[in-house]
């Protein structure tokens, strides 16, 4: 419970000081085992002649065997002289028949030989034999054998640190060396442990600058990230996995205010919509219900050409409200993907002829000339043929609408490197209204209708051919202004060849 309110860093802290102690305790103990290990050896090999020298001692042995009171006299001299080592007699089987210890002191009635014979045989050092004193014990030990009228007698058995060893050697570890050994631990401990933490103040800095950079924009928003950024330009000059992180953040980071801009944006172009969609429906069917009841209050006393003008005016208006439903259901369809482009290949010359008959009429009552500039061995486009026509009535019906009387509107065709051919539209009329030009193929900028299509606003008509193009994988472009009038451009794929 108390490791889930700690931060990543003192976790990891934490570990290490478990895991710091837990090698200083292990060191200490192998240090100990080996230490101990190391003087068990020392003293075997110096010891090694001490048996050979005791059994050398011509008294030892009588004729009939072992001659007792010449081997106490001996034992107790060599307890006197070094009361850590116990010698013992053992015979031919390892039993023993002898030894320096008091009464009562041996609990066991033999010794196992084969220690003993891989000592007297040069076995690596050091070995352990049984220790009469502790039936469970082993011990280093010297060994040598005993004749007696040249045959074996048997063998003297040295135990090289016996019980008055130990008892001394465990009252000097209860005092001053052992505490030393625990003084020496805990300082190498607290000097690791300084110089841990101070590694990992410094390795954990940088992840500690991500995290506060994290909180920040949890805490305060996507409005926290400039003052973000420094902290995460710091944790990414700190290494590879921390600057990939940091980094990925940043830029997620980014992502989100982004889509988040977006959204708003998106939400502020739906308001807008709804309020100039409002605005534009309430004017022509306000007319249309004056003009209607116009009509119904004053059937008996208008003139049949008043009547009949009253009616035009509300068929006018009506033509009006069913256009811009139908441009708002066609626009709603492309935008949710309910349509899908049949891909056809077709010439498009012939497309824009097609088109430009359309309005043929329009333009020769306001004296415009319609002008095709189309380049020779134009090869076939592949797209949806019904799309492509919209796409061009849409730009040349808005082109027709801004030329003045007596001005021109021109679309070219021309090749686009080897995959494609660029259409160009472009009228000499006033021109796109700056504060329109921005945002004018994402959302409508009704000022009314009628009105809009005189400042070149273009309703839902552009964005209806900026979507159509988006599924054909193209885009229309508002070029700069150079003299009169507005230019829209955009790119058709040309046929694959098969």
């Amino acid at each position: 419970m108390l490791m889930r309110r700690l931060s990543l860093s003192q976790r990891l802290s934490a570990v290490f000081v478990v895991l710091l102690l837990a090698c200083c305790a292990a060191s200490v103990a192998l240090q100990m085992r080996g230490g101990e290990r190391h003087e068990q050896e020392v003293i075997q090999r110096l010891s090694l002649d001490l048996a050979p020298q005791i059994a050398g001692y011509p008294e030892l042995m009588s004729a009939g065997g072992v001659n007792p009171p010449a081997v106490r006299e001996l034992f107790d001299k060599l307890m006197a002289v070094n009361p850590s080592v116990e010698v013992y007699l053992l015979d031919t089987a390892g039993r023993i028949l002898s030894y320096s210890a008091p009464e009562g002191a041996v609990r066991r009635a033999r010794v196992d030989l084969a220690p003993v014979e891989s000592l007297l045989g040069g076995g690596t050092l050091p070995i352990f034999g049984d220790d009469p004193r502790d039936p469970g014990g082993r011990k280093v030990f010297s060994a040598a054998p005993l004749k007696s009228a040249g045959r074996a007698a048997g063998f003297v058995y040295v135990i090289l640190q016996g019980e008055s060893r130990d008892s001394l050697a465990e009252h000097v570890n209860a005092g001053g060396a052992a505490n030393a050994m625990l003084w020496s631990m805990g300082l190498v401990a607290l000097l690791g442990l300084l110089a841990g933490l101070t590694a990992f103040h410094l390795i954990t800095r940088p992840l500690r600058a991500l995290t506060e950079a994290v909180r920040g924009l949890e805490t305060h928003g996507m409005s926290w990230l400039p003052q973000a950024r420094p902290l995460l330009g710091r944790a990414a000059r700190s290494g590879s996995d921390l600057m990939l992180l940091s980094r990925s953040f940043e830029d997620l980071a980014r992502r989100i205010d982004e889509q988040w801009r977006a959204l708003r944006d998106q939400d502020r172009q739906r308001r807008e919509l709804f309020a100039n969609l409002s605005h534009d429906l309430r004017t022509p069917l306000t007319s249309l219900h004056g003009y209607l009841e116009t009509l119904r209050m004053k059937a008996d006393t208008l003139a049949p050409d008043e009547r009949l003008r009253y009616l035009d005016i509300a068929l006018e208006q009506s033509r009006k409200v069913g256009l811009l439903a139908q441009e708002m259901f066609e626009l709603a369809r492309l935008e949710y993907g309910m349509v899908r482009p049949r891909m056809e290949p077709f010439f498009l010359p012939d497309l824009l002829q097609d088109v430009f008959q359309k309005f043929e009429l329009a333009a020769e009552a306001r004296r415009q000339r319609l002008v095709a500039d189309i380049a020779p061995g134009l090869p076939r486009v592949t797209a949806d043929l019904a799309m492509m026509e919209r796409v061009l009535v849409n730009l040349i019906d808005n082109a027709v609408r801004a030329t003045p009387v007596g001005g021109d509107v021109t679309v070219r065709l021309e090749p686009r490197g080897r995959d494609g051919i660029e259409v160009t539209v472009r009228d000499t009329g006033p021109g796109i209204a700056p504060v329109l030009a921005e945002h004018l193929f994402e959302r409508p900028a009704f000022t009314g209708y009628a009105a809009a299509q005189e400042t070149r606003s273009g309703g839902f008509g552009l964005m209806i051919v900026d979507r159509i193009l988006r599924l054909h994988k193209s885009t229309i472009r508002l070029l700069p202004p150079s003299g009169a009038g507005a230019v829209f451009q955009f790119v058709l794929r040309c046929e694959t060849e098969p």
